[in-house]
């Protein structure tokens, strides 16, 4: 059973989209492609860097919210001083709390990719049709 891909995936023959080719841009289609240039360049990344601004968000809101609450329990247990944010980034709790969270989303999210190559749901836009092969790929 040759597995490729979820039913989003491109064809494995397909390298570009036609419908990407802002050569196709019409007056109706968004700005950046009109204007092209660095505008288009960001646009056509720009799923890519909001994603990673999610995620580098959620880091620095972690290393922020988790240096405070690291201070407050060394405070309590042992009475140390005050740690900086820089000193609660090498310490292996922050690097424990942030290989938790990163588990979990990665599993979830590795699941629904590989389940969705091998099971299907009838009507879903998301699953592939329910007579077509696994090798198979979106249209």
């Amino acid at each position: 059973m040759a597995l490729r891909g979820s039913a989003e995936s491109k064809p494995v023959d397909q390298t570009d989209r036609p419908e990407d080719d802002e050569r196709r841009a019409t007056p109706k289609s968004p700005w950046p492609v009109r204007v092209g240039g660095l505008p288009l360049v960001v646009y056509r990344n720009s799923l890519s860097l909001a994603l990673l601004l999610i995620f580098a968000g959620s880091f620095v809101g972690h290393l922020l919210g988790g240096t405070t609450t690291y201070k407050q329990e060394q405070a309590l247990q042992s009475g140390a001083p005050p740690i900086g944010v820089w000193e609660f980034l090498s310490t292996s709790d922050f690097w424990f709390q942030s290989m938790q969270n990163w588990q979990s989303e990665f599993l979830a999210v590795g699941a629904l990719i590989l389940l969705s190559m091998v099971l299907r749901q009838h009507g879903s836009p998301e699953s592939k049709p329910v007579t077509v092969e696994h090798a198979s790929t979106g249209a």
